[in-house]
């Protein structure tokens, strides 16, 4: 059986703090919720403040990027092993922000990646469409090669301690969300892409919905067999909207 997973992506929000003060809230609001694995993912100038507000918890905390390569003459990168010296557990790699405004391509993505899991990191590779590739029902081609990339540079083991986010790129900030039966379909279909390169494994990876997921909707898509959780963006600012969706993922 899969653990429900629910990671909070803060993006670039928050003063100190806010962040020490968000981070509070959703340890105490989600203490009883221990059946469902739960991050946050600060900015990183917020990694080490947060980290102390979740240390007696079992809320991990996670980033939001990590460089593609080690430590090294690379400004304004932060190296998956510094990362891992503050207690990150997590990294998010490949969100669709970064792949439309840092031009973020799958070769770098995989390096990152690979850093990532070198370090102990858990990763979440963000896949999605547009919504120009859905209506040219391209879903699938475009999810499969941006899971190609990982898999083509790691091997079928790549994805043994990562996890996947689906992140529909029309459903990210414009109030849209896919229904549950849209992420369903395309989460099925992530989960046969990975079955045919990885066998009975792709039955144990977790796949998150990561599309504008709220209080409001987040019981119809976790009640879905192959929504194992979600990556969520604004709605992960308010620890009572985080919680409620921890809440839905431990009924689900």
């Amino acid at each position: 059986m899969r653990t429900p997973l629910v990671v909070g992506n803060w993006k670039m929000h928050g003063r100190l703090a806010d962040a020490q003060a968000l981070a509070s809230a959703v340890v105490e609001q989600t203490a009883a919720l221990s059946v469902v694995e739960r991050a946050v993912c600060p900015p990183f100038v917020h990694l080490s403040a947060v980290a102390d507000c979740v240390a007696d918890s079992d809320v991990g905390l996670g980033a939001q990027h990590c460089a593609d390569g080690p430590i090294g003459a690379h400004t304004g990168e932060v190296a998956a092993e510094m990362l891992a010296d503050l207690g990150v557990g997590y990294v998010i790699l490949g969100h669709s922000e970064r792949r439309q405004y840092d031009h973020e391509r799958e070769s770098g993505i995989a390096k990152r990646y690979e850093q990532a899991l070198n370090q102990g990191l858990r990763p979440i590779l963000c896949v999605g469409e547009s919504l120009e590739a859905r209506e040219a029902g391209q879903t699938d081609q475009v999810v499969g090669a941006q899971l190609t990339g990982v898999l083509d540079r790691l091997g079928d083991a790549g994805f043994g301690n990562g996890v996947i986010a689906y992140e529909p790129i029309w459903a990210i900030g414009t109030g849209l969300t896919a229904s549950a039966e849209q992420a369903q379909a395309v989460h099925a279909s992530i989960r046969a892409l990975m079955a045919e390169r990885v066998g009975d494994a792709a039955s144990d990876l977790r796949i998150l919905y990561g599309g504008s997921m709220k209080a409001a909707n987040a019981e119809a898509l976790l009640d879905q067999p192959d929504v194992d959780g979600g990556l969520i963006g604004g709605a992960s600012l308010s620890a009572d909207e985080f919680a409620a969706i921890c809440a839905a993922a431990a009924r689900g």
